[in-house]
């Protein structure tokens, strides 16, 4: 088999990944325990905004196209967390890239909350947004590619994420476990139209800007 050279984000695949490094999956849910118990009280408003960002977009989550799910959902959902710090903001769209055991990993991030004011640096949390048509699995392996890049440039041993596959939402954590070795988990579906799910995502994105960005 030939060596790799370069991962592109874009095109990444899981069988990419497992040549440059160690990875496998793991099932266990409980290390999701701690971020999904967030203490986190919306307010009245908080409720309603939810609540009508379902009514609103219930009709068509399910069937629209990447850019629909962007701009008519998402944007507004991020909005309401406000990924705004002094020293940190969600970026869109921009470059990333780390050289892992000799391989070059690159390409645009979707969405990552970051350091910087300007420019991004030391990355805590990605969002992988993916349309309805294609597989979960994609998404996934975008995503992986991009919390390997930041565990790199950051010198940890963990990072979080989310993948979005039209009205569902995925929660992912990956753990670097030694050189060149990782696991990871995939939390449970999180039907974003769901309004009990839709509640817990928010107040899952409010622990990242609020307890997991240091």
């Amino acid at each position: 088999m030939k060596k790799l050279e370069k991962i592109i984000f874009q095109t990444a695949k899981f069988d990419d990944l497992v040549q440059v490094v160690d990875l496998k999956q793991l099932p266990e849910q409980e290390i999701f325990k701690e971020w999904f118990n967030f203490q986190y009280s919306l307010s009245d408003e908080e409720e309603n905004y939810l609540q009508n960002l379902i009514k609103d977009n219930f009709d068509f989550l399910s069937y629209c196209s990447e850019e629909d799910l962007k701009m008519e959902f998402i944007a507004f959902l991020l909005g309401k967390v406000r990924f705004r710090l002094k020293d940190k903001r969600g970026f869109y769209d921009k470059p990333l890239k780390a050289k892992i055991n000799g391989v070059e990993f690159s390409g645009r991030t979707d969405f990552m909350f970051a350091m910087g004011v300007q420019v991004p640096r030391n990355p805590y949390f990605f969002i992988q947004e993916f349309k309805q048509t294609k597989h979960s699995v994609d998404a996934e392996d975008q995503l992986l590619a991009e919390m390997l890049v930041a565990i790199e440039l950051n010198k940890v041993n963990l990072m979080r994420g989310a993948y979005i596959v039209g009205r569902n939402w995925y929660f992912v954590i990956l753990e670097k476990i030694a050189e060149n070795s990782y696991q990871y988990y995939v939390s449970k579906t999180f039907d974003s139209l769901d309004f009990e799910k839709l509640r817990q995502i928010y107040i899952c994105l409010q622990a990242i800007k609020l307890k997991y960005c240091e």
